[in-house]
């Protein structure tokens, strides 16, 4: 198959609107299911996790490929399907860095949600090409045109739209089509039957009007050839199609569809779109990021370059043992393919290529650019691995980035005899997740698990205690405060032993200030004259790092500092690496002592959605845990409260909140910044 047949696609949407209902119409419409998967009878395709059965949400982001016949030409369609959590937003960061197009879903009545904002911020950090897909147009209160408003005012989206629905008595029935002019119905006992009509009556000047107002929002971000061709009146279907593929991918326009994946409408229409609008993989950018020798470059996506690929995701299989997924970026491999590993360097000969299917996995015997892939019997591999041809060197794709852990807890064994088979689980899910971080409790030996949320941890010891037999006891989540500084402060470190024979000295001096909330830490070397030889430079530099690890108050990671190193000396025989580390730890340790340092607690962006009659309980609740609320709306006798709450306050939320308003009100929250904890509560943590 050719590879402008091919698509790299992701289903993104907020939790619960209806993203691998979606992808299940799809597999069924492709022919690669026989009978319907419903989310809410635990038999989604997609969702093979029996934690995701349990819950009846994504938890993992799950790979299938399809084919799609459009205009007689069959196309190879690889679909990712993520989560819409946020406390695994992990899965969604990692698909956007592989995928060369998205359809991003939102519900018709709860419009553009948090979850959505965050994945647009995702979509927008990596310049990929997206369509809109308003789903649940069946249910009670849908607005197409507020959705669209919301997505152009909250997104900046530059929705266009290319679809409007039918309503017969109130009835979402079909949609018509506003660059083809045709009525298009859904058919069938699940949806199969796609009948084409001519627009009716009724409906053509609604439709007519709707067609002039997308041929002009196309016309105002166009070239000129296209300008006269709509001066001229000769705007043809296939003008209208290439101006919005070719704005699509520029990513200066995303094409709005409409349907309801539940009631089988619009699916079809949707897999035409992706066919028609979002680009194959080397159409979007012919060439992508990566560092050779250490500076930028970029390769060409292309077969006949040299085999380069990225470890997007990585799965423990109870029968294959580990799998890792890839993108091919450039060049092909089969079986017996010589490929490399960047990071270390090992070599290993491919033994099997595997394309997945959810759960099931098909072998085949080669792969080529664009697609993606799993391969078995790799060995110290992690995410964000590039690996490349055995002879080539110096040479890594652009890293997957990882969110920073905000609630912690701590886990041990009840038969301490399992406490290694523990470890060693849980090492090797953290291949799975890497957003889950663990440190051991150095004073009672427990283990303290980090990661993005209470349902992310719940899921994550769910998996240690099921799949591996190990009955553990966990403590209260805790919170992942961090530590700081207030003012300036000059400092000296001095490490000098004299015990016979060689020495050791080191002698630094650091300046330390604060910096702005979100910056980290930053280390400038301010030495001149080669008072400090630079060869003990980047043993400074990782001293101030690890020390940043661990305050000085309650021994939380020191963050939002600037450290610059002003003076020192060496001795020429007695200084050594070890002598500045142990200086540079001194220095530092002194000067956040002498700063006015303070505990930063994670403030969480709350968001409440809630029926107006329970807005007054509520607002209380959000006041008795120290909230801040920013806006409150009113949307069809639902309230959407956005406040910021301190994460120690948030831990079992959902039970007071159900309670408040008789099970009726859902909550979603995501983290916001880091801010000062009121000295009452430092003297309660100390």
């Amino acid at each position: 198959m050719k590879i402008k047949n091919y698509r790299n696609i992701g289903i993104c949407a907020h939790i619960d609107a209806g993203k691998t209902t979606t992808t299940e119409r799809i597999l069924y419409y492709s022919g690669i299911n026989y009978k319907l998967g419903e989310v809410h009878e635990g038999k989604a395709t997609m969702d093979w996790m029996s934690q995701e059965k349990e819950r009846g949400i994504t938890i993992s982001s799950a790979c299938t490929t399809i084919n799609w016949k459009y205009k007689n030409i069959f196309n190879k369609v690889n679909i990712i399907d993520t989560p819409g959590h946020v406390d695994f937003t992990l899965e969604v960061e990692r698909s956007m860095r592989v995928l060369d197009g998205i359809c991003m879903l939102f519900c018709s009545v709860g419009g553009v949600q948090p979850q959505s904002e965050t994945i647009w911020r995702q979509i927008k950090k990596y310049s990929v090409p997206r369509i809109f897909f308003i789903n649940k147009m069946d249910r009670i209160g849908a607005n197409f045109d507020f959705v669209l408003k919301q997505i152009n005012k909250k997104l900046k989206g530059n929705a266009i739209k290319i679809q409007i629905p039918i309503y017969k008595k109130k009835m979402f029935e079909g949609i018509i089509d506003l660059i083809s002019m045709k009525e298009i119905y859904f058919c069938g006992k699940n949806g199969e039957d796609v009948i084409i009509k001519n627009i009716s009556k009724k409906r053509f000047n609604i439709a007519n009007k709707e067609r002039k107002n997308m041929i002009e929002t196309l016309v105002s971000k166009s070239t000129d050839h296209f300008l006269n061709k709509y001066l001229e009146d000769k705007i043809t279907e296939k003008d209208i199609n290439n101006i919005i593929k070719n704005k699509t991918i520029e990513c200066k326009i995303s094409p709005v569809l409409c349907g309801s994946a539940f009631k089988n409408r619009g699916v079809q229409c949707l897999l035409d779109a992706v066919i028609k609008f979002l680009p194959y993989p080397n159409e979007k950018n012919n060439k992508v990021k990566c560092f050779y020798k250490n500076k930028n470059k970029y390769i060409n996506l292309s077969k006949e370059e040299k085999f380069s690929s990225l470890v997007f995701k990585i799965i423990n299989d109870q029968f294959l043992g580990q799998l890792l997924f890839l993108r091919i970026y450039s060049g092909r491999i089969k079986i017996g393919s010589l490929i490399k590993n960047s990071r270390n360097r090992s070599k290993f000969k491919v033994g099997r290529i595997l394309q997945i299917h959810a759960d099931k996995r098909n072998d085949i015997k080669q792969a080529k650019a664009g697609d993606i892939i799993a391969l078995t019997g790799v060995k110290d591999a992690i995410t964000g691995d590039t690996f490349i041809t055995s002879t080539e060197k110096n040479f890594y794709l652009e890293k997957i980035h990882f969110p920073e852990p905000v609630i912690s807890i701590s886990i041990s064994p009840i038969n301490k005899s399992e406490q290694e088979k523990l470890m060693l689980v849980i090492r090797k899910l953290i291949q799975e997740d890497p957003s889950i971080k663990i440190k051991l409790d150095e004073e009672n030996g427990d283990i303290i698990i980090s990661g993005m949320g209470e349902l992310h941890i719940e899921v994550f010891i769910d998996r240690i205690s099921r799949e591996n037999n190990i009955n553990i006891k966990s403590s209260k989540p805790r919170v992942a405060y961090r530590e700081t500084i207030k003012n300036k402060c000059i400092k000296e470190g001095k490490y000098i032993r004299q015990s016979g024979g060689r020495g050791q000295y080191g002698h630094v001096v650091l300046n330390i200030k604060p910096l702005k909330r979100g910056e980290g830490i930053k280390f400038i070397d301010r030495i001149k004259g080669g008072v400090i030889p630079k060869e003990y430079i980047p043993s400074i530099k990782k001293s101030i790092y690890d020390t940043c690890n661990r305050g000085i108050l309650l021994g939380y990671p020191v963050i939002d500092i600037e450290v610059s190193l002003l003076d020192g000396s060496f001795h020429e025989v007695d200084s050594s690496e070890n002598a500045f580390k142990i200086a540079s730890s001194i220095a530092l340790k002194e000067a956040i002592k002498h700063s006015n340092p303070y505990i930063l607690e994670p403030i969480m962006e709350v968001v409440i959605e809630t029926p107006e009659k329970y807005l007054g309980n509520i607002i209380g609740n959000i006041s008795s845990k120290r909230g801040i609320i920013i806006s409150n709306k009113n949307l069809l006798n639902f309230c959407i409260i956005k406040s910021y709450i301190p994460l120690n306050e948030m831990f079992d939320f959902s039970t007071p909140l159900r309670s408040l308003s008789q099970g009726r009100a859902s909550y979603s929250m995501k983290f916001y910044i880091y801010k000062k904890l009121p000295n009452i509560l430092y003297e309660k943590i100390k």
